[in-house]
């Protein structure tokens, strides 16, 4: 075997590594994020999502898979990611507010009932949080999956706020494991809601 092979094995066992803990730990919550996404969408609520960095092509999947389809064909449902337009994240930016590129936002087009979806793979930013706490001022909940335990985003949410965090695992370790996560979730609510 090369060193290039063992390389590429040494990447699919991890990866199976910490697949396998993950799938023994967050079953429960992850049908329980299901049902607030459901929940919010029954009353007429839409997903806002927000993320940083690579995180924010997990977001934009979530929100893709809801607008159009995830497994079957169903009506759309209601979902923004905040940092899909880019125009208007630069501009927040542009004007020194990088910490309200989302929370701006949220005030703006978030209201009660909604839900705010945080995706979190490197740490846990300034921007983040202040999103969560406007989501809170606008009488929103939260839920976030994040690749880290124990942050500062987990001491701000609320006991009807919902957190998935894995152990500690570095963004490109994390990375799959949040795609199988939100694939659960989107099949999962697809279910709920429209059987099949």
């Amino acid at each position: 075997m090369t060193d290039t092979e063992h390389q590429i094995n040494q990447w699919f066992a991890s990866h199976m590594e910490h697949t396998a803990q993950a799938a023994s730990t967050v079953g429960p919550d992850i049908e329980e994020m299901a049902d607030a996404f459901v929940g919010a969408l029954l009353q007429d609520g839409k997903i806002i999502t927000c993320a940083n960095g690579n995180a924010n092509i997990l977001a934009q999947y979530f929100c893709t898979a809801l607008l159009n389809r995830f497994d079957q064909d169903r009506p759309a449902l209601p979902a923004i990611n905040l940092g899909a337009d880019a125009t208007t994240y630069s501009a927040i930016c542009r004007d020194n507010r990088f910490n309200d590129t989302f929370s701006r936002q949220v005030r703006a087009i978030g209201k009660p009932g909604d839900l705010l979806f945080v995706i979190v793979d490197d740490g846990h930013k300034a921007n983040l949080i202040q999103a969560i706490q406007a989501a809170h001022d606008r009488e929103m909940n939260v839920v976030v999956l994040s690749a880290r335990e124990k942050s500062d985003i987990t001491s701000l949410l609320h006991p009807e706020d919902l957190e998935i965090a894995l152990n500690d695992l570095s963004p490109t370790e994390a990375t799959p494991l949040l795609l199988v996560i939100i694939n659960a979730l989107c099949g999962l609510v697809d279910a709920k809601l429209f059987g099949g």
